[in-house]
């Protein structure tokens, strides 16, 4: 790889994400950048052969691509820092920024972007937090400038920490909150799980490591079968057993409906945000 990758915010998000591409071994750590107001904050990017900056001007002088790494809400200050720390008579450049920035579109996205000096091209992305571990799923749409080939180079940056997905940006609020929100209602199944297992007189550890993993495979169950999840589901219960009467218990409680509702609350927040 002849270009330099950069990082603008070195959170959790951005560290899954570098420590993926370092995984795959498709692109060296010695041109990987990152910047953040804390030089202590990421010194773990050193320490696996990153370069480290607290300028942000320092990344979009130096690095081809970006990934947007910040909160949201101060994607303004970082790009106005970015502004005000590039070096003296820099010469236009053309610059691939790719955002993991929730609830921000491409549009926003360039209308902040727009006070740095040359072409700026726009991946807007949705990551979620298992990339961390090379499990995860993330979402990407390009604006129109952006190549086949670009998007190429992307896919494969972020393979190494899961699926990555083109759809169509109005599909990023439903599909961003199913992959994004949903970890936190599966952990929420896990710990609730385990809790009813403890219940019954299990060790709390062992119940933990087995609901992890049940939920783990059942997900592998479906990825590799083409069986709708209803018939591998029909295929447990047993008529009149254990898992029919479980089963039964969790249409009482709404199942369903809850995570259906779960997911309605999360889209109409993401919408909500857009508008801000």
């Amino acid at each position: 790889m002849s270009y330099n990758l950069g990082f603008i915010g070195g959170g959790n998000m951005s560290t899954a994400i570098f420590q993926g591409i370092l995984r795959n071994g498709d692109h060296p750590a010695s041109k990987i950048w990152v910047s953040g107001p804390h030089l202590e904050n990421l010194l773990h990017w050193k320490e696996l052969g990153a370069n480290i900056t607290n300028k942000n001007g320092d990344i979009y002088s130096t690095c081809d691509m970006i990934f947007l790494g910040v909160k949201p809400q101060f994607l303004s200050n970082a790009i106005s820092d970015c502004y005000n720390t590039l070096p003296l008579n820099m010469p236009p450049k053309k610059v691939l920024f790719v955002s993991i920035l929730a609830g921000t579109n491409i549009e926003q996205l360039h209308k902040a972007l727009s006070i740095l000096p040359g072409e700026k091209q726009v991946v807007r992305t949705l990551p979620n937090t298992p990339m961390a571990v090379g499990a995860g799923a993330c979402l990407y749409t390009p604006d129109n400038t952006v190549t086949e080939e670009q998007c190429r180079k992307i896919e494969m940056l972020l393979s190494g920490c899961g699926v990555c997905e083109r759809v169509a940006e109005h599909l990023i609020g439903s599909l961003g909150s199913l992959i994004g929100c949903g970890p936190a209602f599966m952990y929420i199944a896990i710990e609730a799980l385990a809790d009813g297992t403890v219940k019954q007189g299990a060790p709390r550890a062992l119940a933990m490591r087995l609901a992890a993993q049940m939920v783990m495979g059942s997900g592998k169950m479906v990825l590799g079968n083409t069986k709708h999840p209803g018939l591998l589901k029909d295929e447990v219960c047993s008529p009149g057993g254990s898992t029919i009467c479980g089963v039964t218990a969790l249409e009482q409680g709404k199942f369903r409906a809850t995570l259906i509702n779960a997911i309605e609350a999360a889209v109409l927040r993401t919408k909500e945000m857009e508008k801000k």
